[in-house]
């Protein structure tokens, strides 16, 4: 993405452009809620579509893996630091149960690991009870968010729910509308949507843009993540075209991935995505938030995610309100290394089960 580039028209015309009914103005007692190179930012409002700003976008591959393969081999983080950082890993997690044979239960017992991600003994062995660590929320379908807003009830935790014909997005536009309304009366804080990848494939970008508007104006005041499906996108440039237009129409967060594709979350998409967001900031003086989903296994691809977070972005966007992981078997791992940490011994995985 270039770093910096020349607009025929500035950010307030776009503002001016937008349909007033899709992103209104700004309260004067909005606050910021991230801050890039000193400049402080507000929430995404969204943009009038800006076609020559996504045709500019180009992304040089072989740099962006020589970038991400050098990321990953001078990046450590050891000792209490490592502890520290798997911590805020666990915070900022979406544990997630997306499967065709779910049952309340299920969900339930997730809700419960949420609440309380590491266990009690462990907990008292790094003495971290003051801090009261939870998961960011809890991603299901449709059918089990009403479970899952009960068993999060005063948790502070969010429940989110896949919406608009997940995984594929393929279903009339109508029933993807109607399936985000029906998910927050049922109790869902945030809704995660699906674009149609054919809209990337053809360069539709007014297509897309007016999809995910939709989806934003059904959304309302709830925060959207927008998934790409980044695996099923073929090139690193429609993934990055993709971002900036679902930043535009005025996604809260863009997600690489239902989980579901043969290619998920990778270091090379996802700096591709949050060298978009950055860009974005710096036009717009608005934040999106960034979830890569699918594929995040280990604890140390959770530390390769945060420290890329930091060096890209900087410190807001490490923490929940800007940054979740996708997230079913992450945890595991995570608390196995905080054990490893206050014991010196790793437990076997079946001690730390999620679901």
């Amino acid at each position: 993405m270039p770093r910096e580039s020349t607009r025929r028209f500035g950010v307030t015309d776009r503002l001016i452009d937008a349909a007033p009914d899709k992103f209104p103005p700004a309260s004067v007692s909005e606050a910021p809620i991230a801050s890039l190179a000193g400049r402080a930012l507000l929430p995404n409002r969204g943009l009038a579509l800006d076609l020559d700003w996504v045709q500019q976008v180009r992304v040089n591959t072989s740099a962006v893996e020589r970038r991400t393969q050098t990321h990953v081999a001078r990046r450590t983080v050891k000792k209490e630091w490592q502890a520290a950082w798997l911590l805020r890993a666990i915070t900022c997690m979406d544990l997630t149960t997306l499967s065709g044979d779910d049952t309340d239960e299920r969900v339930l017992r997730l809700c419960a690991k949420a609440r309380h991600p590491i266990q009690h003994d462990l907990v008292k062995r790094l003495e971290i009870e003051e801090l009261d660590i939870q998961a960011a929320a809890v991603c299901v379908y449709h059918h089990f968010v009403a479970t899952a807003r009960r068993a999060l009830e005063g948790s502070g935790i969010q429940v989110a729910a896949v919406s608009t014909g997940f995984p594929a997005g393929l279903s009339p536009r109508q029933e993807r509308v109607a399936e985000i309304r029906r998910s927050i009366e049922a109790g869902a804080q945030e809704i995660d949507v699906v674009i149609t990848r054919a809209h990337v494939f053809g360069g539709r970008w007014q297509e897309l843009y007016d999809e995910v508007s939709e989806f934003r104006q059904a959304c309302g005041k709830v925060h959207m993540k927008v998934i790409l499906g980044s695996g099923d996108l073929l090139t690193l440039r429609n993934v990055g075209r993709a971002s900036l237009v679902a930043m535009m129409a005025g996604a809260d967060f863009i997600k690489t991935s239902t989980g579901k594709e043969p290619t998920n979350a990778t270091l090379p998409v996802s700096l591709v995505m949050v060298r978009a967001i950055r860009e974005y900031a710096q036009e717009t003086g608005m934040a999106v938030g960034f979830k890569p989903a699918g594929g995040i296994r280990n604890a140390k691809q959770s530390l390769d995610w945060l420290s890329l977070m930091k060096e890209e972005l900087g410190i807001p966007w490490m923490k929940a309100e800007l940054f979740r992981f996708g997230a079913s078997g992450l945890l595991n791992d995570v608390e196995r290394q905080l054990e490893h940490y206050a014991t010196g011994r790793y437990s076997a995985d079946y001690r730390h089960p999620i679901a």
